[in-house]
């Protein structure tokens, strides 16, 4: 990385955050995985991605004990296809590399913080509430509340209210029996505790949130409300989860060190965020948003920027955007406070239908740096070729 990272990091706040603008430059990727090698030296001991919280387990049991595969981790541990990424694939594998030989309380640990639902549709419950039912140890019966999988899963299911199952009164019997699951891994939790370990506590606790924030979405999908709110209260939703994830993962982590959280500026930003959706204006409070107003100084925030990025036909940017002005005033250095940016009108080239969200002003005071990387074709990693295409200097 081309900055001093101590210019920024005076302290270590519990959660570090790094935005990017968009999915679909990998340049960001590759920045994240050196800028987690350096925060490792500095006491971090965690990773979390904006990918499925419960798949990533499957991630972090081949990082922390090496079960399973690489090849079968990236493929089944990441959510939205982002386990096809190089640099995902090569964060894993160093991050297994670097645990190897180390006593728990310094190996890392890898997290997702998203729930188990994409922007058209959301996953069934099932595997979640069977999991923790079987850790419990109930005799409940949810096979018939749950019917088919597919009756969550399609699509109508969460684009149509009228579709949707979340209303109906299997549903509501759900999520009650979630409510009192929960209520009994807590009341039970000393006892759990020493018959299975607190790993495998939290583990169960994972897929239970995880479950129930699932039957929540499910029914907010179902609200025949104007379809401006519903979408709004839904966004809105999941972003909450994220950041009720993000909570519980550093409640976890507490004693091991801090945690670095990577995923799109738009869920990591302080202020409101905004979506244009068709002719529906939405707006809503992101998970950084949230997690900044309960813990304080404890998040910190670091937005990504783009400028040039011609595979994917981001064109260069005026000088009078905000891009335009990192990229041509200091395309030499990659950090800087936000109070250095003047104000200037946000791109208006329709970038939004690729994913990326170009900062405005409201994001930008509200982040505690800017990392702009002026020509993404720039760095995209070593050539997939390369056995090794990342390896950082050894932060032991």
């Amino acid at each position: 990385m081309n900055f001093d990272i101590d210019t920024f990091l005076t302290t270590s706040p519990e959660l570090l955050a790094f935005g990017e603008p968009t999915h679909l430059e990998p340049a960001f990727a590759w920045t994240r995985n050196e800028l987690f090698a350096e925060l490792v030296r500095r006491g971090y001991r965690s990773i979390a991605l904006e990918t499925d919280r419960v798949a990533a387990l499957a991630v972090n049991d081949y990082v922390q004990r090496g079960t399973g595969s690489l090849d079968t981790v990236v493929d089944e541990g990441f959510s939205h296809g982002f386990g096809g990424l190089a640099a995902n694939r090569q964060l894993v594998a160093w991050m297994r590399e670097y645990n190897e030989g180390r006593n728990a309380a310094e190996q890392l640990s890898f997290h997702g913080f998203d729930i188990s639902a994409e922007t058209m549709s959301a996953y069934s419950p099932r595997c979640y509430l069977e999991y923790a039912r079987d850790y419990l140890g109930l005799d409940l019966d949810l096979a018939g509340l749950l019917g088919a999988d597919e009756r969550w899963h399609r699509t109508e299911a969460v684009m149509d209210p009228q579709e949707s199952i979340g209303a109906t009164e299997a549903a509501g019997a759900l999520r009650v029996h979630a409510d009192d699951m929960l209520t009994e891994l807590y009341l039970r939790a000393p006892e759990l505790m020493e018959k299975t370990s607190r790993a495998e506590w939290f583990r169960a606790e994972t897929h239970l949130t995880a479950g129930l924030g699932l039957l929540r979405y499910h029914t907010l999908a179902a609200r025949r409300v104007d379809q401006a709110a519903r979408w709004t209260r839904m966004c809105a939703a999941r972003d909450a989860l994220m950041a009720q994830n993000l909570l519980d993962i550093r409640r976890f982590e507490a004693d091991r060190g801090p945690t670095l959280v990577f995923a799109q500026n738009a869920h990591l930003q302080r202020n409101p965020s905004h979506m244009t959706m068709g002719p529906m204006e939405l707006d809503w409070h992101s998970a950084g948003a949230v997690v900044h107003s309960l813990v304080g100084t404890d998040y910190a925030l670091i937005l990504g920027s783009l400028g040039r990025d011609e595979t994917f036909d981001l064109l260069e940017p005026g000088p009078d955007t905000y891009e335009g002005f990192l990229q041509t005033r200091i395309p030499d250095r990659g950090l800087i406070t936000p109070s250095e940016i003047p104000t200037a009108r946000i791109r208006d080239d329709h970038t939004v239908a690729h994913g990326y969200f170009p900062l405005d002003r409201a994001s930008i005071d509200g982040a505690d740096a800017i990392l702009h990387i002026h020509d993404g074709a720039g760095y995209r990693g070593p050539g997939e070729g390369d056995p090794r295409p990342w390896v950082p200097a050894n932060p032991a």
